[in-house]
């Protein structure tokens, strides 16, 4: 007989699924000279000692952060304490900023990749919010100077939209992406949560309509991932940009499946965080939107899971399973069924789930494997390289609380 799955909507078996994967990183990933390791085998081996990453180094902090304000335990807090000071301290650059990839060899940082990125910058303003949630009252100055800095060298006030890459010395880049402005507005709400400054939550909804309808008008009227700044100062689609390199985890080619499930959760975050006379009625069918969209032409229906990406006509350009993709789908299944009252969102839900549990969660040594074939084969050994540290997962069963109000 097999054997009877979970009751996934049940907060005791979320908490216990947050706890369990936190215990895949417990007294091992922390390196007691700064910061954390980054490279992890299936079980849990560290196979790069030196490298770090800034989406790591950040991402670390936010678990951290959020076991503590739940569990109270004080070495989380402490973890996040430690994990700010390295951001703050290994990864800043002479310029201002922070390094996207060090090598770190216990006493001090060398610059590997010293670009700037609006992404990055994204995950040190959400560091620095989740870490100010979590009592470290250092993190508040630091919360204010992020923004400052992605206002100065990114925003562009006629887009509404953060660009998106600058070289060390800030000079930006021709690309544009959505990608670091989506979780510029998943870091702006986190920033609002904070402090209580409203400029943040403006900034969430402002950033949150540039790419969900503006953008989203020009590429039908769903979010693509990648333009070019144009001879006007505005953005323009690029259809081709990395058409045929299928190895940048960063800016993937194809409507991506994740992304436009993980615009939904956000959309209705947004919503749920504004004043109700400020509630844009286009939040929620946007959100719903996305989100059918996003299983109708992701679903793999023979062997389970969300592919990874599809092309403009709506064929599967990606079939590989992520594990981050069914995380934000799950999460955004959630908030949906909670805020629409319609179940066919939470058999949604519960069918995520059961692929992930069966597929992309290591039952033995704790956390999700990172990826799959389409027919949910490991590629490698390697649970969790840089950027990685399930923020996703453990953010997912965190949202769907929230969403639950548990």
């Amino acid at each position: 007989m097999s054997t009877p799955l979970p009751d996934f909507r049940s907060p005791e078996f979320l908490l216990g699924h947050i706890r369990h994967t936190l215990s895949f990183y417990e007294g091992r990933a922390l390196d007691a000279s700064g910061g954390f390791f980054h490279f992890f085998k299936d079980d849990g081996t560290v196979y790069d000692r030196r490298t770090r990453h800034l989406v790591s180094s950040t991402r670390f902090v936010f678990n951290h952060a959020m076991a503590w304000r739940r569990f109270r335990r004080p070495q989380d807090q402490a973890a996040a304490r430690h994990g700010l000071a390295f951001v703050q301290q290994a990864h800043a650059t002479p310029q201002g900023g922070h390094a996207w990839q060090i090598d770190w060899d216990g006493q001090r940082a060398t610059v590997q990749d010293g670009t700037q990125h609006c992404y990055g910058q994204a995950f040190v303003l959400l560091a620095h919010a989740h870490a100010l949630m979590a009592g470290i009252e250092e993190a508040r100055a630091g919360l204010a100077a992020t923004f400052e800095r992605m206002e100065q060298r990114f925003w562009e006030p006629a887009n509404g939209l953060y660009a998106d890459e600058a070289t060390p010395d800030w000079q930006l880049s021709a690309y544009r992406g959505q990608n670091a402005n989506m979780h510029g507005c998943e870091a702006m709400m986190a920033a609002h949560e904070a402090t209580g400054e409203a400029r943040y939550l403006q900034r969430a909804l402002q950033l949150a309509e540039s790419v969900t309808q503006r953008l989203a008008g020009l590429a039908d009227g769903l979010v693509w991932e990648h333009y070019r700044h144009g001879p006007q100062g505005d953005w323009q689609v690029d259809w081709d940009y990395n058409r045929h390199d299928r190895s940048n985890i960063f800016r993937p080619w194809g409507f991506q499946t994740g992304h436009l499930t993980e615009w939904t959760k956000l959309l209705l975050q947004l919503q749920a965080r504004l004043p109700e006379d400020q509630r844009p009625a286009w939040l929620l069918p946007t959100a719903q939107r996305f989100f059918d969209t996003a299983v109708r032409h992701g679903w793999d229906a023979q062997h389970g899971g969300l592919v990874y990406g599809f092309a403009p006509g709506g064929e599967v350009c990606d079939a590989d399973k992520y594990f981050w993709v069914q995380a934000e789908s799950l999460a955004a299944a959630a908030l949906l069924a909670v805020r629409t009252g319609d179940d066919a969102y939470w058999q949604w839900y519960d069918r995520l789930w059961a692929y992930s549990w069966a597929h992309m969660i290591d039952h033995r040594h704790g956390a999700w494997f990172r990826i799959r074939t389409p027919d949910n084969r490991p590629y490698s050994d390697e649970k969790s390289p840089a950027g990685k540290t399930d923020y996703h997962t453990m953010g997912a069963c965190w949202d769907v609380l929230r969403g639950l109000g548990a």
